[in-house]
Parts: structure tokens; sequence; C-alpha cells
């Protein structure tokens, strides 16, 4: 049957000599792969750009529960970037993101809460003025909640301990030693606090603003089985600190 899906392109990998098969993340059907034939020739009708990593698209598709690749019939953009690739710090942070997304979201059933979030967050990002160093900090935490592993309690001065491996606020260091030290800790309960949009107004060193997300990737270990190596965080430090 034909299914008309808003989509989030997760990957795109060249198939035989013209064809493309791409994962997307789709509003109607969950995560979903594709291939689509003929897009590599001069005379394809799809724009190859279209299939770029984090492309935000409006699709018609042919669908069937019983197969994991399916058809695409139609596509066009969703939505247009007008500062993310122009911009070397919002790329960075968003193919990070992206990058997230693709390692820790694989269900094959509609989740629209999730992606409502994940379109509307791609979208804040292309378009804030504000600073946004803080942005995928904030988005992280954010994005475990959808997830299932939003982090309990709260930073206090008798819970100055935020334990990593059971997602919570203590008294003293855990005995697992999976922990955030007390700097780390409270910067970690103000970013709680905060939207993302509000995320920029929290004032971070350098150094704890690297350490918050080394952290925060540890954690996503933690919560997330079988989680991949994370790897766009080392060019993200690098831009950053550029």
């Amino acid at each position: 049957m034909l299914v008309k899906t808003s989509g989030i392109v997760f990957r795109s990998v060249k198939y035989s000599e013209t064809s493309i098969i791409t994962d997307i993340f789709t509003e109607e059907l969950g995560l979903r792969s594709y291939i689509i034939s003929g897009v590599r020739t001069k005379k394809s009708k799809v724009s190859a750009g279209l299939l770029q990593v984090m492309s935000l698209v409006e699709t018609v598709v042919y669908h069937r529960e019983d197969k994991d690749l399916c058809r695409i019939k139609e596509i066009k953009a969703a939505y247009l970037f007008e500062k993310i690739p122009f911009d070397i710090q919002r790329g960075a942070i968003g193919l990070f993101l992206l990058e997230i997304m693709q390692k820790t979201i694989k269900e094959r059933e509609k989740n629209q809460p999730l992606f409502t979030f994940l379109f509307n967050t791609i979208c804040y990002l292309d378009e804030t003025n504000d600073p946004i160093y803080n942005f995928h900090l904030a988005v992280m935490l954010k994005l475990s909640a959808y997830l299932g592993f939003f982090p309990s309690g709260t930073y206090t001065e008798q819970t100055p301990f935020f334990d990593m491996q059971e997602g919570t606020f203590t008294k003293e260091p855990p005995l697992n030693n999976n922990y955030l030290e007390e700097d780390l800790s409270q910067l970690l309960g103000t970013l709680l606090k905060s939207s993302i949009e509000k995320a920029h107004e929290i004032k971070f060193s350098r150094e704890n603003r690297e350490k918050l997300l080394t952290g925060l990737i540890n954690y996503y270990r933690f919560h997330v089985e079988g989680l991949p190596e994370i790897n766009a965080h080392k060019i993200l430090k690098t831009v950053l600190e550029g």
C-alpha cells in the first residue's frame, strides 16, 4: 500500500551503479529502509541532495510490513536548511546528534512524539540565532526521556553526585564508581531544569563542557544495549574549540 509520511534521513549508501539505499526515520512507520533506483544518473528525477543525512523530507512510499526494503514513489524536501550547510559549528553539532539518533533509534513502529521532537530539534538548530555551544548537551538529555532513561532525582547539596549506571543523583559516590563529580553533577542538574531554547544561558567552561559530553556518552552506553562507538564528538570537539 502507499503511505504518505514525513521523514528524517538517517543514512544513505550507494547500491549498484545507480541506486541508493536509505534509512529514513518516518513519522508514520518508524525507521524504515528504502531503495531508490537510478538516483545517481543525470536523468534522475530525485535529487541526491534530498538523501543526504539529516535531510527532512516528505515522501510517498510503497509499504509492506513483511519486507525490510521497500521503494519510494515520491520524495521532496519538507524543510530547506538555511544555516546548517554553511555554518561549520551547526553542521558538526547536527552530525553528532544525527549519529546519536542513528545508533539509538531502531524501532520500526510509529512514534509520533519522538519524531516530532527530532524534526523540531533539527529545524531549531537551523533557525536559532542564539549561541549553540550547549545545544547538543541539552538535546541528549531531552532525547534520553524519549528513549526511556531520563535522569531521576535532583541535584542538591544532599545529593551532589550523579550515578550514571543507576541514572539518579545520590548522597555519596556510588560503589560502582560510574558517576559524575559534584561540579559536573551540578551543571547536569542545571541543564535538566532548562529548556533546549534556554540552554545557551548556562555558563560552562570549555573543559567542563567536554567532560559533561563524555559523561553523557558514557551514560548512554549504560542505558542503550549494544550502543556502537560514537565518533562524531571528536570532530565536534575540534570545531567547538576553534
